[in-house]
C-alpha cells in the first residue's frame, strides 16, 4: 500500500479520486465478512458525492466520510488508513475545517501507534488535541486524551498514562459520556493488569461492568468480559476465564466483529494452554490465526503466535514451535515491544534447549534474562509512580474542596488550615511508611543480586536519605511545636488553666505557628522539587517589591533582636523569573541572616545591575562561618542545621532549596563569609529585557 500511496499523490484530484475508488473496490473483494457492511456504506456514500456535477473535495461531509472510512480500515489495512487520513488532512487544511483536520491527525497518529512509532504517534495526537480544545469539542477531546494516554502506556510511562485517564474521567463525568467512562476505567484496569496487580485491575473492571449495565450494549460488555477473561487466565482462575470468554465469543460471532473475535479466540486458546490441553489450545489459536490473516494488527498478533509456539512445544513439535516463536519474536523487536520479546525469548530458549542447540538457547536465555531484569527493575518504580499519581490526583481534588470551604468564614479558614497541616502530615507519613516497606523488600533482592542491581542500590540510598531527612525535619521542627500546642489546648479544655492564662501564651503560640508555617513552606517546596513536580513559570517581576514584602514579613523578628534591615534596591529593578520561587529565596536568606546575626546587628540588601542579569546580595554583621562550612551549605545531600544567636531552629533545607530555586531561574548562588565579621550571600537572576517583555 505504500507504493499506491506515493503513486496517488502524484496525480491531480480527479485522477487521484478515481484511483482511490479502485482501492475501495480491491478492499471490498478482500473483506467479504459481514462487518464490512459499514465500510461498504461509507464507500458508496463517497462514490455518490464524487459523482455529483458540483463535487467539491473541500466539502466537510466528504472529508468526514474519508476520516470515518479510514477509521473503519484501521485493523484491516493500516496503509489505507494513512492514505485516507492524509487525503482528508489536505482537504481540511484547504477548507480551513478544524474538526476535519483534528480527525485526520488522529488517523495519522493511530497509524504510527500501530506501527510501533510511539514518538510520532504522540506528536500527531498532541496536534489533534490542540485543535479539539480550540473547538471545545468534549467528545473529540476525550477520544484524543484516551489515545494519548495509551501511547504513554506503550512507552512504559504509566504515570502520564494514569494521569491522562484520570483527567479524562473527570471530563467524561462532567459531560455524562457513559461510553467513554467505561473505556477509560477499562484502560486503567488494563494498566494494573499489565503490572500484575490483578486485585486492583478487577476492582476497576467491576466499575466498568456497572457502567456497561447502564449503557445496555452487549458488544461493549463482551469486550470487557474478554479483557477480564485474559486477567482470570493469568491469575489461574480458569473456570472464570472460560465462562467470560465463551460469553463474549457468542456476542462477537452474532455481530460478526472480526478483530475482537480474533482476540477472544486467542484468549480461549490461552485458557486451554494454561490447562495443558495443547490440542484444544491449538484449535482455538488456529481459529484466531485465520481471522488475523485478514487483519493488520501486529501488536495483537504477538501473543497469538507465541501462544501457538508454546502449544506446539507442549506437543513436542519443536520445529513448528520455533517457526511461530521466531515470527512473534520478529514482530516484537520490530515494534520494540519488550514484554512480547521477553515471552518469545523464553519460548525460543526452551525450544533450542530441547534441540540441544545450547549456543542458541544461551543467546535467547540472555535476552530473556536481560529483559526480565529490566522489567523487574522498572516494575516497582512504575507501581509507585502510578500510586503517587493517583494520590496526587485525589489530593488536588481535596485542595479544591478545601479552598471552597475556606471562603465561607474566617473562623472556618483556621480550622481548614489546621486540617490541611494534619492531612499533609498523614500523607507524608503514609508515603514514607509505604516506601520503607517497599525498600525492605528491595533490600532482600539486593542481597541476592548485588552486582547486577548496583544502580538500584544507589537509587534506594537516595530514597532512604530523603526519608531520613523528612523524619528528621518532622521530628525536630514540627512535632515539638505541635505537641506544645496540643498540650496547651488540652490544659485549657480540661480547665487546668483559665482564659487569662491561656491568652498569655498567645505570643508564644504565634511564634511557634510562624515557625511551623515557615518550615512547612520550605518542606513542601523542597518535597515538590524532589518529586519533579515544581514548575518554573517566569514573568516580569519587581525585585524591590519582593524584598520589601519579606522585610515587612520578618520585621517583628528583627525588632525583637534589635536588628536593622535595610533595602538599597532602587525602583524598577525588574527581573524575568518565577515570583514564588524568588520569594522563597529572599525570605530564606533574610531569615538565615536574622538567625545568625546577634542583637543590634545590621542586614543590608543590594542589587547590582550587570550585562544580562541582576546580582542580589544579602549582607549581615553576624557570626560568619569557616571555609569548610561554606563549601557544604549548598550541597543537596547536606543536612547542616545549627541554632541561631537566640537559639532559633532551622530545617537544614533553606540554602539547598535556595540553590535549586535560583538555578531553576537561570541564576547562580554563592557566599562570602568571615568568622566574627559576617556573611554575604549573592545570587543572580535574569534581567527583564525587551525580549522578555515581548514574550509577555
Amino acid at each position: 500500500m505504500s507504493l499506491i500511496n506515493a503513486y496517488v499523490k502524484s496525480f491531480p484530484n480527479y485522477w487521484r479520486n478515481n484511483i482511490l475508488l479502485c482501492i475501495f473496490g480491491i478492499l471490498s473483494i478482500h473483506f467479504p465478512f459481514a462487518q464490512s457492511t459499514k465500510r461498504h456504506n461509507l464507500e458508496d456514500q463517497i462514490k455518490t458525492i464524487r459523482a455529483q456535477s458540483n463535487f467539491n473535495p473541500q466539502d466537510t461531509t466528504y472529508i468526514n466520510l474519508l476520516n470515518n472510512l479510514g477509521s473503519e480500515l484501521r485493523f484491516y489495512n493500516l496503509d489505507s488508513l494513512l492514505i485516507l487520513s492524509k487525503e482528508a488532512l489536505a482537504h481540511s487544511e484547504s477548507a480551513k475545517y478544524k474538526k476535519g483536520k483534528s480527525m485526520s491527525l488522529l488517523g495519522i497518529a493511530e497509524y504510527y501507534s500501530d506501527r510501533g512509532n510511539h514518538t510520532e504517534g504522540i506528536s500527531y495526537y498532541t496536534k489533534a488535541l490542540v485543535l479539539a480544545k480550540e473547538l471545545n469539542n468534549p467528545n473529540l477531546i476525550l477520544r484524543l486524551q484516551n489515545n494519548l494516554a495509551g501511547e504513554f502506556g506503550y512507552l512504559g510511562d504509566y504515570a502520564k498514562a494514569l494521569s491522562g485517564y484520570l483527567e479524562s474521567i473527570e471530563i467524561a463525568k462532567r459531560v455524562d459520556d457513559q461510553l467513554m467512562l467505561s473505556i477509560l476505567n477499562e484502560n486503567i484496569a488494563n494498566l494494573y493488569a499489565t503490572q500484575k496487580d490483578y486485585k486492583q485491575a478487577l476492582d476497576f473492571y467491576e466499575i466498568v461492568k456497572k457502567i456497561n449495565q447502564g449503557i445496555g450494549n452487549e458488544v461493549t460488555s463482551a469486550e470487557t468480559m474478554s479483557n477480564m477473561a485474559s486477567v482470570y487466565a493469568d491469575m489461574g482462575k480458569l473456570d472464570y476465564a472460560m465462562f467470560n470468554i465463551n460469553s463474549s465469543i457468542t456476542v462477537f460471532e452474532n455481530h460478526e466483529i472480526r478483530d475482537w473475535l480474533a482476540f477472544a479466540y486467542e484468549i480461549k486458546g490461552k485458557t486451554y494452554l494454561k490447562q495443558k490441553k495443547y490440542k484444544w489450545a491449538l484449535y482455538w489459536y488456529n481459529q484466531a490465526e485465520m481471522l488475523h490473516k485478514k487483519l493488520d494488527d501486529d501488536r495483537g498478533e504477538i501473543d497469538l503466535l507465541n501462544g501457538m509456539a508454546e502449544a506446539h512445544l507442549g506437543l513436542r513439535n519443536d520445529s513448528i514451535s520455533q517457526h511461530y516463536a521466531l515470527r512473534a519474536y520478529s514482530i516484537s523487536t520490530k515494534i520494540n515491544f519488550k514484554e512480547g520479546t521477553q515471552k518469545c525469548a523464553r519460548t525460543l530458549y526452551k525450544i533450542n534447549k530441547n534441540k540441544q542447540d545450547f549456543a542458541a538457547a544461551l543467546k535467547y536465555h540472555e535476552v530473556y534474562q536481560s529483559l526480565s531484569d529490566t522489567l523487574s527493575r522498572n516494575e516497582n518504580k512504575k507501581s509507585l509512580t502510578m500510586l503517587k499519581t493517583k494520590v496526587e490526583h485525589e489530593k488536588q481534588k481535596m485542595v479544591l474542596v478545601r479552598e471552597n470551604e475556606m471562603a465561607l468564614a474566617t473562623q472556618q479558614n483556621y480550622v481548614n488550615a489546621a486540617l490541611a497541616i494534619l492531612l499533609v502530615f498523614v500523607v507524608v507519613t503514609f508515603l514514607v511508611h509505604r516506601g520503607e516497606k517497599i525498600q525492605k523488600k528491595l533490600n532482600k533482592k539486593l542481597q541476592i543480586k548485588a552486582e547486577e542491581l548496583e544502580q538500584n542500590d544507589l537509587e534506594l540510598r537516595e530514597i532512604n536519605e530523603t526519608k531520613d531527612k523528612l523524619f528528621s525535619i518532622i521530628a525536630h521542627d514540627l512535632r515539638g511545636p505541635i505537641g506544645a500546642f496540643q498540650g496547651l489546648l488540652k490544659l485549657f479544655k480540661e480547665k487546668e488553666i483559665d482564659q487569662t492564662e491561656f491568652l498569655n501564651f498567645i505570643p508564644k503560640l504565634r511564634t511557634d505557628i510562624d515557625h511551623i508555617a515557615f518550615t512547612l513552606n520550605n518542606l513542601l517546596s523542597w518535597g515538590q522539587s524532589q518529586m519533579n513536580g515544581a514548575t518554573t513559570k517566569p514573568r516580569i517581576i519587581p525585585l524591590e517589591n519582593i524584598v520589601e514584602e519579606n522585610i515587612n514579613l520578618l520585621s517583628e523578628i528583627a525588632t525583637n533582636k534589635s536588628i536593622k534591615i535595610t533595602s538599597q534596591l532602587t525602583p524598577n529593578t525588574m527581573a524575568w523569573s518565577d515570583a514564588n520561587q524568588i520569594d522563597i529565596v529572599v525570605r530564606n536568606l533574610i531569615s538565615n541572616a536574622l538567625k545568625f546575626t546577634p542583637k543590634d546587628g545590621m542586614i543590608t540588601l543590594k542589587a547590582v545591575e550587570k550585562n544580562k542579569h541582576w546580582e542580589i546580595s544579602v549582607r549581615d554583621t553576624g557570626i560568619g562561618m569557616d571555609r569548610e562550612t561554606q563549601e557544604k551549605i549548598f550541597d543537596d545531600n547536606s543536612n547542616i542545621t545549627t541554632y541561631g544567636t537566640d537559639n532559633e531552629k532551622g530545617t537544614g533545607l533553606g540554602l539547598s532549596l535556595c540553590k535549586e530555586m535560583v538555578e531553576k531561574n537561570g541564576g547562580t548562588i554563592w557566599v562570602e563569609s568571615y568568622l566574627r565579621k559576617g556573611s554575604t550571600f549573592f545570587f543572580t537572576v535574569p534581567k527583564a529585557s525587551k525580549e522578555y517583555q515581548k514574550a509577555v
